[in-house]
C-alpha cells in the first residue's frame, strides 16, 4: 500500500498570482496534501482547482489568521491522519497587509489591525503549529517577512512595527523549538513580487525595474521548499531574497 503524503499548510492565500498561491503550488507539486487557507472563499477556490488541475492535491479552508478559533481549527484539520493524507510536517505563515500611511494619521484601531494581521496572526499560527508538531519532534515552520522586519521607513511604522515583531516571534520560536526538531526559518522579501497586486495597482514601478527587477513568486516558492528539505545539521533560521538590482 503506497504511504500517504503528509499535509502542509499555507496560511494567507489570496490571488492566484500571488506569493500564498505560489507557496500552494509548491508544496503541492513536492507532493504535499495542501491545505489552502485565506479569508476569501472565491479566491482559495480558484488557488485549489488551479492545483488539481496540475495533479496535485489540495483543499481549501477558510480562515481569518488574527482569529484564534479559526486558526486552532485549520491545525487540527493539518495534523489528522485521514483520507487526505498524514499529519502536516510544513507550515507556512504568509499572511499580512501593508500600506503607506503617514505617521501622524495612523489612528490606533489602524495600528492594531496591522499587527493583528501581521504579528499576532503568525504568533498564532506558530503557536498552533508547534503544540502539535513539537510531541513528534519533526515539522517546519515558515514565516513570510519583509524589508519592513529589519527597518522602519518613513510613511510605514504601523508596517515595520508588526513585521519586526513577528521576526522576534519567529527568532524566539526557533531557540525554543530547534532543539526538539521542529525547523522554524523567517524569508525577507527584500523586494516588489511580481504578481497580482503590482501588475494591476503600480504597473509603473514594474515597468521601472525592468527585467527581473521584482521577485519572481515561483523562485521564491522554490527557497521556501528547500529550506524545508534541509539536512538538520545545517538549518536556515534567516534567508533574505531580492532581485539582483535592489540596493541593501
Amino acid at each position: 500500500m503506497a504511504e500517504k503524503p503528509r499535509k502542509a499548510v499555507v496560511v494567507g492565500v489570496g490571488a492566484l498570482e500571488g506569493l500564498g498561491s505560489g507557496l500552494a503550488r509548491r508544496f503541492a507539486q513536492g507532493g504535499h496534501h495542501v491545505l489552502v487557507a485565506g479569508r476569501t472563499q472565491a479566491r482559495i477556490d480558484a488557488v485549489v482547482d488551479a492545483i488539481r488541475q496540475s495533479g496535485g492535491a489540495a483543499t481549501a479552508v477558510i480562515t481569518d489568521a488574527a482569529n484564534e478559533q479559526d486558526v486552532q481549527a485549520l491545525m487540527d484539520i493539518a495534523m489528522r491522519d485521514d483520507e487526505d493524507g498524514a499529519p502536516a510536517d510544513l507550515v507556512a505563515f504568509n499572511a499580512g497587509n501593508n500600506a503607506p500611511m503617514r505617521f501622524l494619521e495612523i489612528g490606533s484601531d489602524t495600528f492594531e489591525a496591522f499587527w493583528r494581521m501581521n504579528c499576532f496572526g503568525g504568533f498564532l499560527v506558530g503557536r498552533e503549529a508547534a503544540k502539535r508538531m513539537s510531541p513528534l519532534g519533526r515539522g517546519t515552520i515558515l514565516f513570510t517577512g519583509a524589508t519592513g522586519s529589519l527597518r522602519g521607513s518613513a510613511g510605514f511604522a504601523h508596517f515595520a512595527a508588526s513585521k519586526a515583531g513577528l521576526r522576534m516571534v519567529a527568532q524566539s520560536m526557533a531557540r525554543e523549538f530547534g532543539p526538539q526538531g521542529l525547523h522554524i526559518a523567517h524569508i525577507i522579501i527584500d523586494g516588489g513580487i511580481d504578481g497580482e497586486r503590482l501588475r494591476t495597482r503600480f504597473a509603473e514601478f514594474m515597468a521601472s525595474k525592468g527585467a527581473d527587477g521584482v521577485l519572481n513568486i515561483n523562485a521564491i516558492a522554490e527557497a521556501y521548499w528547500q529550506i524545508h528539505l534541509q539536512h538538520p545539521s545545517a538549518w536556515t533560521h534567516e534567508l533574505d531574497l531580492r532581485p539582483f538590482k535592489e540596493a541593501f
